[in-house]
């Protein structure tokens, strides 16, 4: 099972914040041993990015943030400005298979840890850089978080409330989505790396950069752009390719109406008995998108008085896509949610049971027991784990 797939590849991690912890959170996941290396004293900055915080019976605190992608791994604390823990480091590096870091560009030169020096060492070595900007470039020097590649990259260039309605400017998503896509790319690209090393026996440098994930995650909306040369609009709840496809609100709350084609239209207005349908205007997905401001009121109007779970039966019976808006309370208690077992309960030494989510790569029920996420590493050379 996947859960084993990485049994006996050994990865350290001097990554930090969300990205690379994400992508080594992963590979920790399908069964590599991940070797976490912190600041000691402080350790990850996640570590105190809350509140909220879990505290332990013996005062602990660990925020959450850093439980969400840290699972799976054995913290150690060091400086590798220090020259006896970075010669503890380096024999950890000698026989590992993959490593993992985000540090400004040539900052890990500096020490002696930056891939061309490390590959002399270990051929092997399969070493991923993760940064704002990539290892070159006129930018390649600035640091640089998810946020400020939400904007750079153009997904807050058209995500937003539309023009001319309440609060209408420009808008992040409420998770760190580049973050998260860099260290789901990092992941495949690492993956990537060791099939090749089995045919070459040979490493190689990975370069990762959140500013390039950015731009590539843009998609259809960036394939929209190099089409037509117009650039895509802020358009709130509204898809750019498919209409109806947006939130409309209901007599007790809120749900998501996706129409994916015109037969699927047809029948909502069988449902909604209306003839929209028919009407040149409303007739195909282009003609709506183009009279999207005339729909829009219709289906507003005709939405508006029903109450969800009634409408939701009925757009269900009809093979209409449809969903609700839940919060994450709603999410956990969701039965489909809850039948794929995606909440998982891990014990931790320190701060006892922790509520966890699973790793979507690997089956409902079929994985080993999850490792929770580390404490804080030991800060004397003498207890590290030995060379």
């Amino acid at each position: 099972m996947l859960a084993d797939a990485l049994e006996g590849v050994r990865v350290v991690d001097l990554s930090r914040i969300l990205a690379g912890p994400w992508c080594t959170q992963n590979l920790a996941d399908l069964g590599a041993d991940v070797l976490k290396v912190e600041r000691p004293q402080t350790g990850d900055d996640t570590r105190s990015w809350g509140p909220p915080f879990v505290e332990g019976a013996q005062g602990e605190k660990v925020a959450a943030y850093f439980l969400a992608c840290n699972r799976g791994k054995q913290s150690v604390t060091l400086d590798f400005a220090q020259a006896a823990q970075r010669a503890w480091l380096l024999r950890q590096i000698q026989d590992a298979d993959v490593l993992v870091e985000n540090y400004k560009v040539g900052t890990l030169a500096r020490h002696g840890l930056d891939y061309a020096s490390l590959a002399q060492l270990n051929p092997r070595l399969i070493y991923l850089s993760i940064t704002g900007f990539g290892q070159s470039g006129p930018f390649a020097h600035k640091p640089g978080y998810d946020y400020i590649f939400q904007g750079m990259g153009g997904l807050m260039g058209y995500t937003g409330i539309a023009p001319g309605e309440a609060g209408a400017g420009p808008m992040r998503t409420g998770v760190a989505v580049v973050d998260l896509m860099t260290g789901m790319y990092a992941t495949s690209a690492v993956l990537a790396a060791l099939v090749q090393r089995a045919r070459t026996g040979r490493g190689q440098h990975l370069d990762i950069a959140l500013l390039d994930v950015a731009v590539a995650m843009n998609a259809n909306q960036a394939a929209n752009y190099l089409v037509s040369g117009e650039n895509p609009g802020r358009i709130g709840n509204t898809h750019p390719n498919l209409a109806p496809y947006e939130v409309f609100e209901c007599a007790d709350g809120h749900i998501i109406l996706a129409i994916g084609n015109d037969r699927q239209f047809a029948a909502f207005c069988t449902l909604m008995q209306s003839d929209w349908h028919l009407r040149p205007e409303f007739a195909t997905n282009a003609a709506r998108l183009t009279h999207l401001r005339e729909l829009r009121p219709l289906l507003r109007a005709a939405l508006a008085p029903r109450a969800v779970a009634d409408l939701g039966a009925a757009l269900d019976a009809h093979g209409i896509s449809w969903g609700n808006i839940h919060t994450l309370e709603q999410v956990f208690q969701h039965p489909q949610v809850m039948h794929r077992q995606m909440l998982q309960t891990v014990e931790h030494p320190q701060l006892g049971s922790l509520r966890l989510v699973r790793n979507p790569m690997l089956a409902p029920g079929t994985h080993k027991p999850v490792a929770p996420p580390p404490t804080l590493g030991p800060a004397a050379l003498a207890e590290l784990r030995p060379a």
